[in-house]
């Protein structure tokens, strides 16, 4: 007998998901339903999220997967939603979204942390939340906002879930990422935020993931035809849930690899040391008690704006081909340093790789094959250089690399990865975002006992891909030419720290 579904909900920072996932003994389910797009679009002063085409395309999403269940002969038991973190909607006395949300890549927040700073310096902010330090941290977002009639803040799922059940609560793996939290309490930290002037007001009650939020509201089971489904809040942020799916075991190392790069290791407790605030290390909540020790490293973003750009020039940008052609150039054209704030939002991502290009006295290119191989190579130089600074931070050896996300598909990027970090990779959890949502509900539900047992389950019934270390000519001359360029902009960007 088939056992029930879940509805796991993954919202991306441009693009979203709605997938049915089952966890039968014998077979593990997984069907996407729905995939629907909203870019941010700028209002004239900021860059927002269209909240309502999000929300519509969700419901849309929700209706889809009812009947598909419907049609299965199944049951659909909850629905959990994650995204992308620090983004957060303002509700009014009335329940309503004040406006659209304002997307993380807005300029608003250019100066904000220098201001922070004049109030509680930066290593007290790191010791009393463990959060790397972003420009567009919900912190220095809601520092920068000066519209006083909100009566409630809701990051991105929690407002998804407000609107699904009427609930309002702030799920913990996703409130850490506002650099509000204090580090292994699970509650916002009101020295902090008190010292700042923030309205502490508008914050809610932080929930652990897996926490049973409620029945979806008479007017969505109306919309969707959903009858009897509970939600349950995940582990909220995405990367959170990606890992929560991941079977790690000592000695591994993740890299959620998708707009942005995750590199990091699960841990017990959080890391909070001078060296770790030095190299802007992150202390994030994960599931079931656990911390995301890991660094934030501006991923394939920088590839998919290059390729969004030879589309409108009329070029051909399949990603497959891309990605061949690539492979097929010898030798180390070129790097980059990709966390190089210039990345974040430009006008024309290539023009600003070849301002970076230009600056180190490297070629300028411009054609699309060597600029793609000049990304994944320089990213992948950039994941060993982290991954070594984790070891040196943690006191320990690492073994091999989890590959997390649709960036596993790259064979060329985990193969590239394997050859700089002298570790073996493994790629094959593809969609471990939703497949980490969706263990969490089931844990919730009884359908596990544990994460480990979740994790084993998962790992069970994955067809995974291994990447084994080759010895290539002339990589240890590009790693010394790559570590050249990447300290010249971590130089650089401590000296622009110290400046403010």
């Amino acid at each position: 007998m088939n056992g029930p579904l879940y509805i796991a909900v993954d919202l991306g920072a441009g693009s979203g998901r709605v997938f049915l996932v089952g966890f039968d003994p014998d077979e593990f389910f997984l069907e996407e339903i729905h995939r629907f797009r909203y870019p941010p679009y700028f209002d004239g002063q900021f860059l927002r999220w269209n909240f309502q085409l999000i929300f519509a395309d969700l419901k849309t999403g929700l209706g889809l997967a009812g009947m598909k269940a419907s049609d299965l002969g199944r049951q659909i038991t909850s629905i959990g939603v994650d995204s992308w973190g620090v983004d957060y909607g303002l509700i009014d006395a009335n329940g309503k979204l004040v406006g659209d949300p304002i997307c993380y890549r807005d300029s608003r927040t250019h100066d904000t942390m220098t201001r922070v700073f004049a109030i509680v310096p930066r290593d007290e902010i790191f010791e009393k939340t463990g959060i790397q330090f972003q420009k567009f941290n919900t912190l220095y977002q809601l520092y920068s906002d000066d519209d006083e009639s909100p009566s409630m803040l809701l990051l991105l799922p929690d407002l998804v879930n407000y609107m699904l059940t009427g609930t309002a609560v702030a799920e913990y793996t996703n409130a850490t990422t506002t650099q509000m939290v204090g580090a292994g309490a699970g509650v916002w930290d009101g020295d902090l935020i008190g010292r700042l002037g923030l309205p502490r007001r508008l914050l809610q009650d932080i929930v652990p993931a897996g926490t049973r939020l409620g029945p979806l509201l008479p007017k969505i089971v109306q919309e969707t035809g959903l009858n009897d489904v509970e939600v349950i809040a995940p582990a909220t942020h995405d990367t959170a849930s990606a890992v929560a799916a991941a079977p790690l075991t000592e000695g591994t190392a993740y890299i959620s690899s998708g707009t942005w790069s995750l590199i990091g290791v699960e841990r017990t407790t959080p890391l909070i040391t001078h060296e770790a605030l030095q190299l802007n290390f992150t202390n994030e909540g994960g599931a079931c008690g656990s911390f995301r020790f890991l660094k934030n490293v501006m991923g394939l973003w920088i590839f998919e704006s290059c390729r969004r750009e030879w589309q409108n020039a009329g070029n051909s940008v399949e990603y497959e081909a891309l990605i061949g052609d690539a492979a097929a150039i010898k030798g180390y054209p070129g790097f980059i340093f990709s966390d190089d704030e210039r990345f974040l939002n430009p006008a024309s991502m290539l023009e600003a790789i070849n301002t970076q290009l230009s600056e180190t006295g490297q070629h300028i290119e411009s054609d699309p094959a060597m600029i793609t191989k000049i990304v994944f190579d320089s990213l992948a130089f950039r994941y060993a250089s982290v991954l070594r600074s984790i070891e040196s931070l943690t006191s320990s050896s690492l073994a091999c690399i989890e590959i997390l996300g649709g960036g596993g598909r790259n064979r060329y990027l985990n193969q590239m990865t394997a050859n700089a970090t002298g570790l073996p990779v493994r790629s094959g959890l593809i969609e471990a975002t939703v497949i980490g949502n969706a263990l969490v509900q089931a844990i919730a539900s009884g359908r596990f006992e544990s994460l480990s047992d979740a994790r084993g389950y998962a790992a069970s019934k994955i067809e995974f891909e291994k990447f084994t270390p080759h010895t290539v000519q002339d990589l240890a001359e590009a790693e010394v030419r790559y570590l050249a360029i990447e300290e010249l902009f971590r130089t650089r960007s401590a000296q622009q720290v110290g400046a403010k």
